[in-house]
């Protein structure tokens, strides 16, 4: 053990001077306590760099074509039905999508907020056997399913499976869907059962939507939109209801790629309908230079 001891000794490059050779003075007393206190400034000065990260901001210019803006989205309507509200995005060049629901998910919510039920909008499946044939009659077995689009379709070989494919349909004709129960595959369905089922529920609905970089808008309202002489209107005569409560909280809208400290002037924002009827807007500047202007509208078609 000494030995080693005695190894480690004889690695000191820096060998202590006797104690007769040199003498203690007060400049040097104070040089050394003046560099004292500039190293420790020094240390600290520079743990709190390093702590704490410093925020530029650079302003640039989006030169790209052809991109989309994806807009992140997370609003809870406590007096509207999830098989009611519906999504729309459209821009100043003409592009529409109506009625959007890939990539949103919905969730059934009482009136106290707890969760009934969540699914992705627009799964679901015909829930009786047997249903009309576009000839008139009922399916029979090992026939191929070819329902009815009752005057809405496109082609001669154009089928409606389904209720949401019947209403789709009016949707690209500009017509209203006004009773759907004289529709096999709405009453097959259950669709006003369903709707009476969810009848003072609330929705919450969240998801995203890829945009085009230009200025538009998004919005929620009741009913199917579709567009009749040139004019965006929602369908709500299917829902036989006479209004709607718009009443929301946004959770959550975020414009692009999530990015620490960035602040949505958004987020938290409630509204409560006190009347009958009505409409909110919201109108957010994406982009300084007016390359990205978008907003979005809570709007309830009369």
């Amino acid at each position: 053990m000494d030995s080693i001891m005695s190894k480690l000794r004889n690695l000191d490059a820096y060998p202590k001077i006797n104690e007769d050779f040199y003498s203690r003075t007060l400049s040097g007393g104070v040089i050394t306590l003046a560099s004292s206190i500039v190293m420790f400034l020094l240390f600290f000065s520079e743990l709190r760099l390093y702590l704490h990260a410093a925020t530029e901001t650079k302003l640039v210019v989006d030169t790209s074509r052809g991109e989309t803006l994806r807009i992140n989205f997370d609003v809870t309507f406590p007096a509207l039905a999830c098989s009611v509200v519906s999504i729309d995005a459209m821009d100043i060049s003409g592009e529409q999508h109506l009625d959007v629901r890939h990539d949103i998910i919905k969730k059934r919510i009482d009136s106290h907020g707890n969760v009934i039920e969540t699914r992705q909008d627009g799964i679901g499946s015909p829930t009786i056997e047997k249903p009309l044939q576009r000839h008139g009659g009922r399916l029979e077995h090992n026939e191929t399913y070819c329902g009815s689009c009752y005057g809405a379709e496109a082609s001669d070989e154009e089928c409606c499976n389904s209720c949401e494919e019947v209403r789709e349909a009016y949707r690209k004709k500009g017509w209203g869907l006004s009773n759907p129960d004289e529709i096999d595959q709405c009453k097959r369905e259950g669709f006003l059962e369903r709707i009476k089922e969810e009848d003072g529920e609330g929705c919450n609905m969240y998801g995203f939507l890829e945009v085009n970089k230009v200025a538009g808008n998004f919005h929620f309202a009741p009913g199917k939109s579709f567009q009749q002489s040139g004019v965006h209107v929602h369908d709500i005569l299917a829902f036989q209801k006479e209004s709607f409560n718009l009443t929301h909280h946004i959770n959550r809208i975020a414009f692009g790629d999530y990015f620490p400290g960035v602040l949505n002037p958004l987020d938290r924002v409630h509204w409560t309908q006190k009347t009958p009827s009505g409409m909110y807007q919201y109108f957010i500047k994406v982009s300084t230079l007016d390359l990205c202007v978008l907003h979005t509208s809570f709007i309830l078609q009369r």
